[in-house]
């Protein structure tokens, strides 16, 4: 049995939203307040403990809840706002049929999943508005002094006025029927079908005996008494401390080998580092309760240091490793009504670990269940591993089809042209994500070509797309290194924003199309005209010369305009695609007042149209030039062009060269309009605003 899906509706950001669960892990994504860690506290409050806060309603919910406040009408108690979860199972009918049948209402039909719907909802809304009355009694204009909500934010008075009621799921052909179930009958089911354990992202691992510190000593010694079989302790224990003490040291090394072996297949210590010796201290009668050190040995110098000595990120890899083992161990041993499936949630595991500790994290975790599951003679009795992620090193060793994003979103009912305060989520499966992009001539993409190239780019680039406000993507080097700098100077708003850059060539920003408008992320695509002539063998010329046509790719994707004329002179509003979430930036003519009044340039590449735009620092040598300027327009004009695509021009040094001027150099206005509309897009949905 697995839990295969969970909706959530009316709670916190996740109003109405359902969560696909894979067999093995499932990886939340997603820029920052966009719901992930809510997603998982849902589990723990709907089925550890139920502590729920006013503020676990949806903000639109809150609204509804102090209206009724207000209002003198009576109202039924399905109409008032409730949190609700449901959870469904895929089960194998002919092994655990029999365990599920309370929350089967059909019994002739041939199942393979069942459901429970679980509603944090108001007992009695009578009594609650009477209650209310009572403490906050009309004023003389009809208002009261503080809202419901806020009643309902004191201490004690929404878990008095609410509980959670359970409903079996029947999916039919046309909807989900609910069917009231009895709550201990429901919660004793519950109990039988799933354990749901969290690894928190607070760990806050330390070196001592802080009130909210975590020490690795403290961990093994909770990890021994739960799951390892104890030591007799000698009654001369008292008397002959020291032989007792190395007793224990062997029996904590015969028992605790197979977790440390574990450990040691981390990849932390490396070869070259210490390796971890667990020894005990002091009286035995409560060994590994306080009085055990946790050590690190170098074993050709003999020489021990103690837990202190050594890094946060090793000791939260370990206290991870621990916390796991732990929760799936206790899940194995448990004798009685054992629940069918587990889920473990590790929440930000990548705190203080390197990048390629970070790589290895899901594969080494996976190592330690098994391996534990095997040592069970249980292979088959491995949890469900939720994690929530900010790592692009992590999701590197993710498939893409495990990964769920979690997209910031308005209200239901709200405009989203209008609204720009972001107060809801989306939950988007990549399982679910098929690359269809249409070019503007009609040329599908290759689904599968354009799938594999997506995942491989991100793989190797570590992207970061995924927890991203916004993306950028730019044709080469030189539009990367200046873009930090340009977008100081043109839309600084955007260093609020979570911005990732991609850096695609001209061949391939097409690629990104499909799955930025699945995501709904707003992007700029930053390319050049790159003008060749179709009546000299489509060789490379100037910009402005008569009938020059592009050869760029991405805009033939994009517009089907050859024409370079044509698409010089397109408005702002024309060069909006993806239906507004994304801006094609490319060259436009450029004024240039060194020459005679109303003297244009149009460049077929960045490199040229900088040169342009910023033509008198260049000439004054202000910015080392590759040009000898002699003062006339076309000669200068020529001569810029053919610099640039010589075989000698070096675009790197170009661009650290311009990167490292204190000079005020100006943006290309067809980069800088770009940098501005993204800006508008992005900066009133940044988490300061949100």
């Amino acid at each position: 049995m697995k839990i295969s899906k969970v909706c959530l509706r009316n709670y916190r950001r996740l109003e109405d939203v359902e969560i696909d669960f894979e067999p093995e892990e499932t990886v939340f994504v997603g820029p920052n307040n966009s719901g992930k860690t809510s997603a998982t506290t849902a589990f723990r409050l709907f089925l550890n403990n139920p502590d729920f806060k006013i503020h676990d309603f949806s903000v639109s919910k809150i609204s509804i809840i102090d209206t009724f406040g207000f209002s003198d009408d009576e109202v039924d108690i399905v109409d008032f706002p409730s949190i609700e979860m449901d959870l469904w199972f895929s089960i194998n009918p002919e092994v655990e049929f029999g365990s599920v049948f309370s929350l089967v209402s059909n019994v002739s039909a041939l199942l393979d999943k069942v459901g429970i719907r679980i509603k944090y909802r108001v007992k009695d809304p009578t009594k609650l508005k009477t209650e209310y009355s009572s403490f906050y009694p009309p004023q003389d204009d009809g208002s009261r002094k503080k809202s419901l909500s806020h009643f309902l934010s004191l201490p004690g008075n929404l878990s008095r006025h609410f509980s959670l009621v359970y409903f079996t799921l029947e999916e039919t052909a046309d909807e989900i029927l609910a069917h009231p179930m009895e709550p201990d009958e429901a919660k004793k089911t519950l109990g039988s079908l799933v354990r749901i354990d969290f690894v928190d992202a607070q760990r806050n691992i330390d070196d001592h005996e802080a009130a909210r510190s975590n020490r690795l000593s403290t961990a093994f010694a909770t990890f021994y008494k739960k799951n390892l079989q104890q030591a007799e302790v000698s009654e001369a224990a008292n008397q002959v401390i020291d032989e007792n003490n190395e007793n224990l040291n062997k029996h904590y090394k015969e028992h605790f080998q197979g977790l440390m072996d574990v450990i040691g297949s981390l990849g932390v210590p490396s070869v070259n580092d210490r390796q971890l010796k667990l020894i005990s201290s002091l009286t035995p009668e409560v060994a590994l309760q306080g009085n055990t050190s946790l050590l690190y040995v170098d074993p050709d110098l003999n020489h021990d240091l103690p837990e202190a000595y050594n890094g946060l990120g090793f000791k939260n890899l370990i206290f991870m490793a621990i916390q796991v083992s732990h929760y799936h161990l206790q899940w194995i041993n448990t004798e009685v009504k054992r629940p069918f499936c587990q889920i473990i949630f590790i929440e930000e595991p990548e705190a203080h670990l390197h990048s390629q500790v970070q790589q290895t994290f899901i594969s080494n975790i996976w190592k330690i269940v098994r391996k534990a599951a095997e040592d069970s003679k249980e292979p088959g009795m491995v949890p469900q591993i939720g994690i929530t992620t900010h790592s692009s090193h992590i999701l590197d060793a993710v498939e893409f089809g495990k990964v769920r994003y979690f997209k910031r979103c308005v209200l239901a009912g709200e405009n989203e042209k209008v609204v720009k305060t972001l107060n809801a989520s989306k939950v988007l499966s990549l399982r679910g994500f098929k690359p269809s992009s249409t070019s503007a001539s009609g040329e599908l993409e290759n689904e599968v070509v354009t799938l594999n190239f997506l995942k491989k780019y991100m793989k190797l680039t570590h992207c970061d797309l995924f927890f991203s406000d916004a993306a950028v993507l730019v044709e080469g080097t030189v539009e990367k290194l200046l873009l930090p700098e340009m977008i100081n100077k043109d839309a600084p708003e955007l260093n609020r924003a979570y911005l990732t850059t991609l850096e695609v060539g001209g061949a391939y920003a097409s690629r990104f199309v499909s799955l930025l408008k699945f995501l709904g992320i707003p992007y700029l695509v930053i390319t050049d005209l790159d003008s060749v002539n179709p009546a000299d063998n489509r060789k490379t010329c100037r910009a402005d010369t008569n009938g020059a046509v592009t050869s760029n790719s991405s805009l033939k994707f994009f517009f089907n305009k050859p024409s370079v004329q044509e698409l010089s002179l397109m408005t702002e509003e024309e060069r909006l695609h993806s239906e507004g979430l994304c801006y094609v930036a490319f060259q436009q003519p450029t004024v240039v007042d060194d020459y005679e009044a109303g003297s244009t340039m149009l460049g077929r590449t960045f490199e040229e149209t900088f040169i342009y735009h910023n033509i008198e620092l260049f000439k004054d040598n202000r910015l080392p030039s590759v040009v000898q300027f002699d003062g006339s327009h076309e000669d200068d004009y020529q001569a810029v062009y053919e610099a640039i695509r010589a075989s000698t021009f070096k675009k790197t040094e170009f661009a650290l060269d311009v990167a490292s001027s204190y000079e005020p150099w100006a943006t290309p206005s067809y980069i800088s309009n770009g940098l501005k509309w993204l800006e508008a897009m992005t900066c009133a949905n940044t988490p300061e605003n949100v």
